[in-house]
């Protein structure tokens, strides 16, 4: 029964193509702070972005395709004048998973209103509600909203309608999905956040100018002038009141189940998380890696380590810390996009051919050297394949060795069940991850991942991982680590 019940979210995951989603959200009380609050955790996603203004009579929306930054303010704020009165701003980064850049998919997700198409961007005046949301709710979950009365086969248009018929508190009682979101409604006073049982994704509320704001990541927060406060808790609904201050509702037990890829990946590095400097665990995570690396490998000599730009950095500083071997950059970026998010696999290798660079003095450094390379996690290894390229090929190294510091991601199990993300993340279960030979069906071997890679491959321990975790202080059984073997979060 489980594998056919997981089967059926794979099969349901294609049919509903853009049900999953890894996102931004945040609220704010002018439009200037929801704009650049937003604009913070743009490297949470780069397709589409959206903001709704909510007076005490009215909601309007807005969403359009590429970065934040796409749109100019000065326009916003024509387009939602001060004589309305808005009081709160709630506002969406998001990226596409599944290649289908469907702007009406985007977010703010509404209920109502008079929809005006631009092409590139869509008003919607006059909304009964809106949603924005961080997470993804498997269909099953949702088989009770009548999908005629949908635009869209996103999960939060549904989940929103599940909303609109049900009210906040039945979705944390009832939908155990990944959810960090925000809802406005016309009938109701206050703007509702809710942030599922988990904790799954992340959300943190601060302080600006007296006035409570949130967002995913307190980045956003600090970069803008506010005083990061405390992390959303799972299981509540937050009431966030027009006059800035809130109320919350305790509405489920816990039952915890932290994304570990938030902190290996997807946060931003100066974030912090549960208490947690991100930038800290993922240096650990590099000096695990390299205590690892020098137990298998005791007699190599390396020249140099380095990393793929930008999010290993640390773990590449901790990893020379232990292991002695000399730090050096090797690539730079042309533009901070995460090539993870890219819509197809076409659309992933275009944007690492044109972003991913060695340094000009790089080949006078590394020729006829041997380095190692770190990188955040292996999933479908077109970042790896193309350091390769550079490495071997422009600056003539001796050899390459590609170090991971999260343990192999979307491999078969013992039970023959596809490992990956059912739960907000770009890693569906029926991806095409490196670790999987071609049929999909079967595991590469180690040395059949590095033959596929172009260079040996070398992965951080999964005990090695989590020992990191532990000692900063968060519990191993509070994690998700479906995707790379774990238990269902839920």
């Amino acid at each position: 029964m489980y594998l056919k019940q997981v089967f059926c979210f794979i099969y349901m995951r294609d049919e509903m193509s853009d049900i999953g989603e890894n996102c931004g959200v945040c609220l704010a009380h002018t439009l200037h702070d929801a704009y650049s609050m937003i604009k913070s955790l743009q490297h949470r996603g780069k397709d589409s972005c959206g903001i709704a203004a909510v007076s005490d009579t009215r909601i309007d929306a807005i969403k359009w395709s590429g970065r934040v930054g796409d749109f100019d303010i000065t326009d916003l704020h024509d387009i939602f004048p001060p004589k309305n009165n808005y009081h709160t701003f709630i506002a969406h980064v998001r990226y596409t998973t599944s290649g289908v850049q469907n702007l009406m998919q985007a977010h703010p997700h509404t209920i109502g209103g008079k929809i005006f198409d631009r092409g590139d961007h869509i008003i919607i005046l006059d909304c009964e509600a809106v949603m924005v949301h961080n997470g993804q709710i498997n269909p099953p979950f949702l088989d009770s909203v009548d999908k005629t009365n949908l635009k869209t086969t996103c999960d939060t248009e549904a989940l929103l309608h599940y909303y609109w018929n049900n009210g906040e508190i039945a979705i944390l009682k009832n939908i155990p999905g990944s959810y960090t979101l925000i809802i406005a409604d016309k009938k109701k006073k206050n703007i509702m956040m809710l942030r599922d049982r988990t904790g799954i994704k992340p959300g943190v509320i601060g302080k600006k100018d007296g006035k409570f704001v949130t967002a995913s990541e307190d980045i956003a927060l600090r970069k803008n002038g506010a005083e990061p406060i405390k992390e959303l808790d799972p299981g509540c609904v937050y009431y966030f009141h027009p006059s800035g201050e809130y109320t919350k509702e305790f509405v489920t037990e816990h039952s915890l189940s932290y994304c570990f890829f938030e902190f290996n990946y997807i946060a931003d590095r100066h974030t912090s998380m549960l208490g947690k400097s991100v930038r800290d665990l993922r240096f650990a995570l590099g000096e695990q890696a390299g205590l690892e690396f020098l137990e298998a490998f005791p007699d190599k000599k390396i020249d140099f380590v380095t990393y793929l730009p930008r999010c290993p950095e640390p773990a590449a500083g901790g990893f020379s810390r232990v292991t002695k071997i000399p730090f050096l950059k090797v690539f730079y970026k042309k533009k901070d996009d995460r090539a993870f998010m890219g819509g197809s696999s076409d659309e992933r290798k275009n944007s690492i051919k044109s972003n991913l660079h060695l340094f000009p003095e790089t080949k006078e450094q590394i020729q006829g050297k041997t380095i190692v390379v770190i990188d955040d996690s292996g999933v479908r290894g077109t970042n790896a394949q193309r350091a390769k390229q550079l490495l071997y090929e422009q600056a003539g190294v001796k050899e390459a060795i590609y170090v991971v510091y999260t343990p192999p991601i979307g491999q078969i199990d013992e039970n023959h069940l596809s490992r990956g993300c059912l739960y907000g993340v770009d890693m569906p279960p029926n991806d095409k991850f490196m670790t999987r030979k071609e049929n999909g069906i079967e595991n590469r071997t180690l040395a059949e991942i590095s033959e596929f890679i172009g260079m040996p491959v070398f992965y951080l321990s999964l005990k090695g991982m989590l020992d990191v975790f532990s000692q900063h202080g968060i519990k191993p059984g509070h994690l998700c680590t479906f995707c790379i073997g774990g238990k269902k979060p839920f």
